[in-house]
């Protein structure tokens, strides 16, 4: 490069270096009286009584000053006003500013405000390069909804970002929020969640790991370890939304909804909770676990629909409907469960199985004792088959309808009404066979134990008569409409979920 044009090169990097410090110079606007004191404050300007500073973009007033003219620095005293354009208003008991750097620090009762919110702490740092103002040593944000409290926080003016760290309580009309870090955007009123998370209200109180709470539409959606507990539940799943205002809850996997006074548990792939109506149902491999605190009872279907109160719940099973406890299992279509008054009524090709004993027919009714949760009786009604298993055939008893009456859920007595067919295999005491009982009778009482007929009493003019085995050929030894379902029985709480 020619000499001529290396010097021109200088000449315009310096005077454009000059202009650009003379323009980043802190413009001393007005004072009431100005001094010198060169050996307390060499190279100081001392300002006194309504003072005005301008630089860059921002306003500076105070009642004492202290400027630095080479350092471009300056300390404001008393009753300290800083703004930045028309939307940032601070103000403090003390302030300094650097002109170089763009950074202010104050302290002294900092109140700092702006269109969306308003900032008070003892000490505060302002980078206006980076349009950043944070403070490490407590402070509160309002808004006109909320107050956040923290230890720390850094406000982020051109997104409205507030990231607060450390101690962070955000107190609401309907609730109060604490955390050590959670992002609040002042602009919509969002807090974005990170690590551990309390939300406490009147209604419920809530924990979470992560996730974003919307302050102002009272909507949230809790990503990690999230639980919901109410006075009278509690709702856990690896994803759940949440919408206070309706009362309305969703939970996606591993979601686990638990009545903590029927000790009931509700599990699914997904579920939802309408807190108003006292409801929820689940899907996706749900199933319920009643009475936790002994010999549970495992409940699934393809769609599972609780409503009510605990002392008014009803619950209902829809499609592929499987249940299975120690001493009594089941299969059906459908099933609706009433735990205020014990009814429980198994629909479509209804199947139960107590300990030996298949009981099958159109429609089965159970009732329960709604305190001890054991059977008391059954109702059979149309197509009524009783089977249970002899190591030579099957006792069988068929009629239109049944009615049972169990003990520790063991059926013990049975009233066959009406059209009554009977297959018996009997043995002596022990255990030898004398015969098969077949016989027709309109009305038909039998007495069982653990599965076993004990006695026949006939009611009517019985038909039929007890027969040697060799007597009776096995194609007569199974009466019309017999099925053993046993392959369809579930024997563990995992076998509910096999269609």
């Amino acid at each position: 490069m020619p000499l001529k044009s290396v010097i021109l090169f200088i000449c315009f990097t310096v005077f454009f270096l000059s202009t650009s410090a003379q323009t980043r110079r802190i413009e001393i606007v007005h004072s009431d009286n100005s001094t010198i004191d060169e050996e307390r404050l060499p190279g100081a300007t001392i300002l006194l009584g309504n003072v005005f500073v301008r630089h860059e973009g921002i306003t500076l007033q105070c009642t004492k000053a202290v400027h630095f003219t080479n350092q471009n620095y300056i300390k404001a005293y008393g009753n300290v006003v800083l703004n930045q354009g028309d939307t940032i208003r601070q103000t403090s008991e003390y302030t300094e500013y650097n002109g170089n750097s763009q950074k202010a620090l104050s302290w002294g009762s900092v109140v700092l405000t702006d269109p969306k919110m308003q900032l008070t702490t003892d000490t505060l740092h302002f980078d206006r390069t980076t349009q950043t103002i944070y403070y490490r040593n407590n402070g509160t944000l309002k808004d006109e909804k909320n107050v956040l409290k923290s230890r720390a926080g850094y406000y982020y003016l051109e997104t409205n970002k507030y990231q607060a760290l450390s101690d962070v309580v955000i107190t609401n009309p309907d609730y109060v929020l604490e955390s050590n870090h959670l992002d609040y955007f002042t602009n919509h009123g969002t807090a974005y969640l990170f690590g551990p998370t309390t939300i406490t209200s009147k209604k419920n109180s809530i924990y979470c790991e992560k996730g974003f709470y919307d302050t102002k539409n009272n909507i949230s959606h809790f990503t990690k370890n999230a639980i919901i507990k109410y006075n009278d539940r509690e709702i856990i799943a690896d994803s759940l939304f949440y919408n206070r205002a309706t009362g309305f809850a969703s939970a996606t996997k591993n979601i686990q909804i638990t009545d903590t006074i029927s000790n009931m548990v509700l599990r699914g792939g997904y579920a939802e909770y309408f807190e108003k109506k006292d409801s929820a149902f689940a899907v996706q491999r749900a199933y319920a676990i009643t009475n936790t605190n002994a010999d549970s009872l495992f409940i699934h279907g393809d769609t599972l629909l609780l409503t009510g109160k605990p002392e008014k719940r009803i619950i209902r099973a829809y499609h592929n409907v499987k249940f299975f406890k120690s001493d009594l299992s089941g299969k059906c279509d459908s099933i609706h469960s009433n735990q205020e008054n014990g009814l429980t009524q198994m629909f479509k090709l209804p199947v139960l199985w107590a300990k030996e004993s298949q009981i099958t027919g159109a429609h089965i009714q159970l009732l329960s004792d709604v305190k001890t949760e054991k059977l008391d009786s059954i109702k059979v009604l149309k197509d009524a088959f009783i089977i249970q298993k002899d190591s030579l055939g099957f006792n069988q008893i068929k009629g239109r309808d049944i009615l049972g009456k169990f003990e520790d859920n063991d059926l013990k007595i049975a009233d066959v009404i009406g059209n009554g067919e009977i297959i018996h295999y009997v043995r002596n005491e022990n255990k030898e066979l004398i015969g098969i009982d077949k016989t027709t009778c309109s009305s038909i009482r039998f007495t069982l134990d653990n599965g076993e007929i004990q006695s026949a009493k006939f009611m009517t003019l019985p038909d039929g008569e007890t027969y040697p085995p060799s007597k009776l050929p096995e194609n007569v030894r199974k009466l019309r409409g017999f099925i053993w379902r046993e392959d369809e029985r579930p024997k563990t709480k995992d076998d509910i979920f096999i269609h």
